[in-house]
C-alpha cells in the first residue's frame, strides 16, 4: 500500500522501538540470517478438546439458564415445547454438517464471512462483516457482559433493590477489557480457561437435569399429565416458538472462525462438530424436561430467570449456586465470543474489507491484537448507548439470512466447482433442507414483525456506501491515503504488530 514503510522483514517497523539487545520471542531485534526466527503467524494451538470447548462455550451461554420460556409461552403445552426443542437441535445438527463440509473445503479462518466471499464475492461478504461489526459482535458482547455483571452484583442488593445500571455497566466494561487482554496475551491460557468453564457448564446443567429427574421420580409428574393439552396449533405461533428455540442453539458455526488455528482441521473441525451438537441437543431437551417437571408453564412464563426460579423451588438452601452457574456461563460465553469474532475481523482486514491495521498480528504473542482492541472499544461503546437489546432484535432476521447464504454456498460450489476437494461431503438433501427451513425462518418474522425485519435490512443496506468508499474506490487521493498510512504505522508500533507471514508453498 502506498505510503506504508517498505519492510524487508514483517517485524522491522516494530524493531525500531527496540534496543539492539532486545528480542521478541525468537525474533532477534537485529535480524540475523544465521539465527532461526519464529514466524509472525497465528499458531495452531487448538485441538479437539479446545474445539469442543469453543462450540459448547458459545452455545451454553446464559440463555439456557435464563430464557427457555421463549418456546413454552408460544405453544402453551409441555409436550409441544419438548418437540420444538428436539427439532431445533436436529436443525442445528443439519446446519453444522454443512459447515463441516465448508470448513474442510475452504480451510481458512473467518467462518461465514470467508464462505460468502468465496462463493458470492466482495459485496455480500462485506455486508456480512458490516452487520457483524456494527451489530452482531459488539451488541452480543455487551449483552453477555451485562448478564455476567448483573448476576455477580445481585447478591449484594437485597429484596426489591435493583442493581444500579452504572454499577453493572462498569463491571461489564471491566470484564470485556480483562478478557480482551487475556485473549491478546495468551491464546493457550485462554483456551485452558475455556476448557475448565466448559466442564463447569456441563456439570451445572447435569445437576439441573438430575434434580429434575429426581423430582419426577418422587412422584411429581403432574405437569406432564395430558402433555399436549391446549397446545397451540396456529402456524405463526409455532413458527415463533421454533424461532426462539433455534436461536438458543446459536453458536455451532463459531469454530469455523478459527479454522487456521486448529491442529489437523480436516479431522478436528468435523469431530468437534459431531461431538458437540448431539451433546447440546440431549442436554437442552433434558434440561427443559427438568424445568417442566418442577415448574408449570405459567411459572416459566412469569419467570425472568427460569434456572433461578427452579433453584428457589427445589434446591432451597442450595439455590445460591444457580446465579453462580449463570454468571460462569455468561463469562465463558463472552470469552469465546471475543476470541472467535476477532478472527473474523482479522480475515476481513486481510481481504482488504476492513482497515489494514486490523490484519496485523502481535509479533511477540502471535495474536490479532489490533482486531481484539477494535472490537473491545466497540463493545464498550455499546454498553452505554441505551437499549442494546433492540439492535439484536433488528439483526436476528439478517443473521439468519447470512447463515442461509453460507449454506447456499455448499450448493453453489457443488454446481460451479464439482471437482473441488471435499474431505467431507454431505448428502445434497442436507443443505437443501437447511436452506428451505432458513427461508421459512426469514419469512415468518417479516410477516409477524415487519418493522423490526425492515430495520435490520435498512442497517444492512447502509453498508453499501461504505463498501463503495472503502473497497470499490481504489484510487483515493494521495494526501488522504498518506494520513491513513501514517496512522497505521503509529498503531502498528503501539500494538507491536506486523503483517502475517504467508506460506509460500
Amino acid at each position: 500500500m502506498p505510503g506504508i514503510l517498505e519492510l524487508n522483514s514483517p517485524t522491522e517497523t516494530v524493531m525500531e522501538l527496540m534496543s539492539p539487545n532486545d528480542s521478541v520471542k525468537g525474533i532477534p531485534a537485529i535480524p540475523n540470517d544465521d539465527e532461526p526466527k519464529e514466524r509472525v503467524k497465528m499458531k495452531k494451538e487448538l485441538g479437539l478438546l479446545e474445539g469442543c470447548a469453543i462450540i459448547l462455550g458459545i452455545i451454553f451461554g446464559s440463555g439456557i439458564f435464563i430464557s427457555p420460556k421463549g418456546v413454552i409461552q408460544e405453544v402453551n403445552a409441555p409436550g409441544t415445547s419438548l418437540v420444538i426443542w428436539t427439532l431445533c437441535g436436529l436443525l442445528s445438527m443439519i446446519g453444522a454438517l454443512c459447515y463441516a463440509e465448508l470448513g474442510c473445503c475452504i480451510p481458512k479462518s473467518g467462518g461465514d464471512y470467508m464462505y460468502i466471499n468465496e462463493a458470492f464475492g466482495d459485496l455480500p461478504s462485506f455486508l456480512y462483516i458490516w452487520d457483524a461489526t456494527v451489530i452482531f459482535v459488539p451488541a452480543t458482547n455487551a449483552i453477555m457482559s451485562l448478564t455476567f455483571a448483573n448476576y455477580v452484583l445481585q447478591p449484594f442488593y437485597y429484596g426489591e433493590c435493583k442493581v444500579p445500571e452504572l454499577a453493572s455497566q462498569l463491571l461489564a466494561a471491566a470484564t470485556i477489557i480483562g478478557l480482551t487482554f487475556l485473549n491478546s496475551y495468551n491464546v493457550k491460557a485462554t483456551t485452558k480457561m475455556q476448557n475448565i468453564i466448559m466442564f463447569t457448564k456441563i456439570a451445572a446443567l447435569v445437576t439441573i437435569i438430575i434434580v429434575g429427574i429426581t423430582y419426577m421420580a418422587l412422584g411429581h409428574t403432574e405437569n406432564f399429565d395430558n402433555a399436549f393439552e391446549n397446545s397451540e396449533t396456529d402456524p405463526g405461533k409455532l413458527a415463533v416458538a421454533f424461532y426462539s428455540g433455534i436461536f438458543s442453539y446459536a453458536g455451532w458455526n463459531y469454530l469455523n472462525f478459527m479454522t487456521e488455528e486448529l491442529r489437523d482441521p480436516y479431522k478436528n473441525l468435523p469431530r468437534a462438530i459431531y461431538i458437540s451438537l448431539p451433546l447440546v441437543t440431549v442436554i437442552y431437551v433434558l434440561a427443559n424436561v427438568a424445568y417442566l417437571a418442577v415448574l408449570t408453564p405459567q411459572e416459566m412464563i412469569a419467570s425472568n430467570a427460569i434456572a433461578v426460579t427452579f433453584g428457589d423451588k427445589v434446591l432451597q438452601y442450595g439455590s445460591w449456586i444457580i446465579p453462580i452457574m449463570v454468571a460462569i456461563s455468561a463469562f465463558g460465553g463472552l470469552s469465546v465470543h471475543i476470541m472467535t469474532s476477532s478472527r473474523m475481523c482479522f480475515v476481513a482486514a486481510r481481504n482488504k474489507h476492513m482497515p489494514e491495521l486490523l490484519s496485523f498480528i502481535n509479533v511477540k504473542r502471535f495474536t490479532p491484537t489490533p482486531s481484539l482492541v477494535f472490537l473491545c472499544l466497540l463493545s464498550l461503546l455499546y454498553l452505554f448507548i441505551g437499549d442494546v437489546y433492540v439492535l439484536i432484535t433488528y439483526s436476528s432476521v439478517v443473521e439468519t439470512f447470512f447463515i442461509m447464504l453460507s449454506v447456499t454456498g455448499v450448493l453453489w460450489f457443488r454446481y460451479k466447482q464439482p471437482d473441488m476437494p471435499r474431505p467431507i461431503k454431505v448428502n445434497i438433501i442436507v443443505p437443501i433442507t437447511f436452506v428451505i427451513i432458513c427461508i421459512f425462518l426469514i419469512l415468518v418474522p417479516i410477516y409477524q414483525v415487519p418493522g423490526e425485519a425492515g430495520m435490520g435490512c435498512l442497517i444492512t443496506l447502509m453498508g453499501i456506501p461504505f463498501y463503495i468508499a472503502g473497497v470499490a474506490w481504489k484510487n483515493k487521493p494521495k494526501s488522504f491515503q498518506d494520513k491513513i498510512d501514517n496512522f497505521t504505522i503509529k498503531m502498528q508500533k503501539l500494538f507491536m504488530s506486523a503483517k502475517e507471514e504467508v506460506d509460500m508453498e
